[in-house]
């Protein structure tokens, strides 16, 4: 598998009403960058990673918190897809323990039962850039 990125580069963001997950995923599904950020200044940091990263596509979920960043990101000309977020948070915390696998009598618990030691919505965020993606091809699965 190349290590090159492949296009289209997707920004994908998990908004809440105190914090935001950004996620930069390519073409092919892989993770090329995560963050949280404070919702107050999402906007800016989201349009800057647009920039930097010249990304095509801009992902916005569509549950907590993204009316008034969907706003926010509309005073920027920044337009955003809005996309469901139905199973995002089972599936940031499966993303979360495929890279950061449990140790000790964690190991133990069941999947279900784990819980991260911090916050995840960047991980929430590459979740929605990850099922989006899936979409896309017809409902292929789609690996990170």
């Amino acid at each position: 598998m190349s290590n090159e990125v492949e296009r289209p580069l997707i920004l994908a963001v998990d908004p809440g009403r105190e914090k935001c997950g950004l996620a930069l995923v390519d073409g092919r599904g892989r993770l090329l960058r995560r963050a949280i950020t404070p919702t107050a200044g999402a906007a800016a940091q989201i349009a800057v990673w647009r920039t930097e990263h010249q990304a095509e596509h801009l992902l916005l979920g569509g549950g907590t918190g993204s009316r008034p960043l969907r706003a926010s990101l509309v005073s920027l000309a920044l337009p955003a897809e809005i996309v469901p977020e139905i199973g995002t948070t089972l599936a940031a915390r499966a993303l979360y323990f495929a890279d950061n696998p449990p140790r000790g009598w964690q190991r133990l618990l069941l999947p279900g039962l784990r819980l991260p030691p911090m916050p995840i919505d960047d991980y929430a965020a590459y979740a929605i850039a990850l099922a989006w993606l899936a979409r896309k091809r017809g409902g292929d699965r789609v690996t990170g």
